[in-house]
């Protein structure tokens, strides 16, 4: 469901018959044009925003969203949960990334475990060079979010030096075409790593360490928000992020 080519073209297909522009479309659903684009593009929308799409153009879900006719309302987003983030068995961050067919996202402060995972770094580069979508998004070492961040958790200035440390253990995987790198200014309620239709959503915790904080596993299914909230989350940082060059450390 991530970014799917028949409800793209369905969509698509609707609109143009409805003489409706994107622009019209985020006025009339009060959405932001970048969500709208992306719908667009095959994104699944929110159930919400499909139940007001589908009325603005006189259709039915199901024939602007063939894939839901195979999804059942009750099908659970939530798959598991882990008490730490350091206790998530490696096969399930492996089959996480290794499954890619589409797109990864990682938004954290520096991701440095990942970073440091050599096996993990294998299986980005040869999902990214297999021209899998892959977008980087980590702290700006630089901005206050970041040393207040470091202050919490105990390390002072640490967090800004592991995210300059996990920029360059990066680099071979950033420098790859189908890769994007941008640093946020935010403050980081989660750190979230997904791919295609599935989540790891790291909680943050106030004054402990991400690798202390639980991990909820999630899989998009059925009409449930919860993983489209935190996608939307994701995309909201994205488009608020500084653009990092390639090769720039």
């Amino acid at each position: 469901m991530a970014h799917d080519a028949k409800s793209r073209d369905a969509l698509r297909r609707a609109v143009s018959d409805a003489r409706l522009r994107e622009i019209d479309i985020a006025v009339q659903l009060q959405a932001d044009p970048k969500t709208v684009s992306r719908w667009l593009q095959g994104r699944m929308p929110q159930a919400r925003f499909r139940v007001q799409l589908a009325e603005l153009l006189g259709a039915n879900e199901l024939d602007l969203w063939p894939q839901l006719a195979g999804a059942s309302e009750s099908a659970p987003e939530l798959q598991g949960t882990y008490d730490y983030r350091s206790v998530v068995p490696h096969e399930v961050w492996s089959n996480l990334f290794g499954s890619a067919e589409q797109e990864i996202g990682v938004l954290v402060y520096s991701g440095l475990f990942l970073a440091e995972d050599i096996e993990l770094m294998r299986i980005l580069v040869e999902r990214a060079r297999a021209g899998v979508k892959v977008r980087l998004l980590l702290g700006d070492p630089d901005c206050t979010n970041v040393a207040r961040r470091g202050v919490e958790e105990g390390i002072a200035n640490a967090m800004s030096a592991k995210i300059r440390n996990a920029l360059v253990l990066y680099r071979p995987l950033r420098e790859l075409e189908s890769v994007e790198t941008r640093l946020h200014r935010t403050v980081l309620y989660n750190s979230l790593y997904w791919a295609d239709d599935e989540m790891l959503v790291n909680q943050h915790v106030y004054g402990l360490a991400a690798a202390h904080a639980p991990v909820l596993h999630l899989r998009r299914g059925g009409q449930s928000e919860l993983f489209g909230t935190y996608l939307d989350s994701f995309e909201r940082v994205w488009d608020s992020a500084a653009v990092l060059n390639g090769a720039k450390a």
